[in-house]
């Protein structure tokens, strides 16, 4: 049966939170003091699809699941937030939290298959799901600030979702919305460190050892997506915060296969991983666009990054940079000994 971790395993998983507030707090400083108006608003979408692929990385990295719904997940918690904030006037926080709930209810819903199915099997259910979003909310459409909760608004009317008093100017909402992300990372870093994040090592091992070890299998599985869920949700409230208006025709089947295939390729075992793959699904469309390159080829960086990833670092670039920081730290620490 699983315990609780004992002191000297708590302090180790506090310590463990120091270079995720330390490095969030850097990238977060630097953008906003140095980026222009184009890059604020870029940044303000890759934090929120950083939470996204965060969830990815905690079924991916820590129980070896497949889900290719995220992206679907990150518009179910904008579309949400959007409807709270029209149809109710409610603060900032509570869309971004309805949101959050909203979508890690549907995420245990589309996870179930998991308890039966997983590898190729899992992608595809998952993938059909992403799918069915994608029709319904092409044919209802997002909130556009309409009258009443489903009220709809012509062209002309068209409202922007209220951003919070703190952060209403753009400079303002990154530093909120990197807030949130830090949030964030370290709720999943609290997770891997404690008893869910043993019982999902267990899990990923040998679900019949982790059985005879008295894991619930079915919870703590359904615990993970739900988790997952919450991230995109809250995800998805900040980038309709950042927007103020989406579309429902940006939440593709497709863009849920790229979401995952990026999280691999930025690292699902290490915290950055997720800004990794956040900055990678962003920022370097952005750049390309900035020297006058075609932004879809981006495509095809991802795809040969990817088969990099595959076949030669499967613990993606961060887990390669945290490989690299290791061996200097111990020629370091090396050098400092014989001195």
């Amino acid at each position: 049966m699983l315990t609780s971790p004992l002191p000297s395993s708590g302090a180790r998983r506090y310590r463990s939170l120091v270079p995720i507030a330390a490095g969030t707090t850097f990238l977060a400083a630097v953008v906003i003091a140095f980026a222009n108006a184009y890059w604020i608003s870029t940044f303000s979408s890759v934090v929120a699809l950083a939470l996204a692929c965060s969830g990815i990385a905690v079924l991916y990295g820590q129980l070896g699941l497949v889900s290719l719904c995220q992206y679907a997940l990150l518009g179910v918690g904008g579309w949400v937030a959007l409807r709270v904030s029209h149809g109710l006037h409610a603060s900032f926080e509570i869309c971004l939290l309805a949101g959050g709930l909203v979508a890690a209810m549907i995420g245990v819903l589309w996870g179930l298959p998991a308890f039966r199915l997983r590898g190729l099997y899992l992608a595809v259910v998952t993938l059909m799901l992403a799918g069915t979003f994608q029709v319904v909310i092409s044919a209802s459409g997002f909130p556009d600030g309409g009258p009443g909760f489903f009220g709809r608004a012509d062209a002309a009317q068209r409202q922007l979702m209220a951003r919070p008093r703190i952060a209403e100017g753009d400079r303002a909402y990154l530093a909120y919305a990197f807030a949130v992300l830090l949030l964030g990372l370290i709720l999943v870093e609290l997770h891997r460190r404690s008893v869910p994040g043993r019982a999902w090592a267990l899990i990923r091992r040998s679900e019949t050892g982790a059985l005879a070890a008295g894991v619930n299998i079915a919870f703590y599985k359904a615990w993970a997506f739900a988790l997952s869920g919450f991230l995109a949700g809250i995800g998805g409230g900040l980038l309709a915060g950042a927007v103020g208006q989406l579309d429902g025709r940006a939440f593709t089947a497709a863009d849920s296969i790229l979401v995952f295939a990026l999280t691999v390729v930025g690292g699902a075992y290490d915290w950055f991983g997720p800004i990794i793959a956040g900055l990678l699904l962003r920022a370097v469309p952005s750049l390309l666009t900035d020297f006058a390159v075609n932004g879809y080829i981006a495509l095809v960086i991802f795809g040969v990054a990817l088969l990099h990833a595959l076949v030669t670092a499967p613990v993606g670039i961060a887990g390669q940079l945290s490989a690299v920081a290791a061996r200097f730290s111990a020629r370091l620490g090396r050098a400092g000994r014989r001195a």
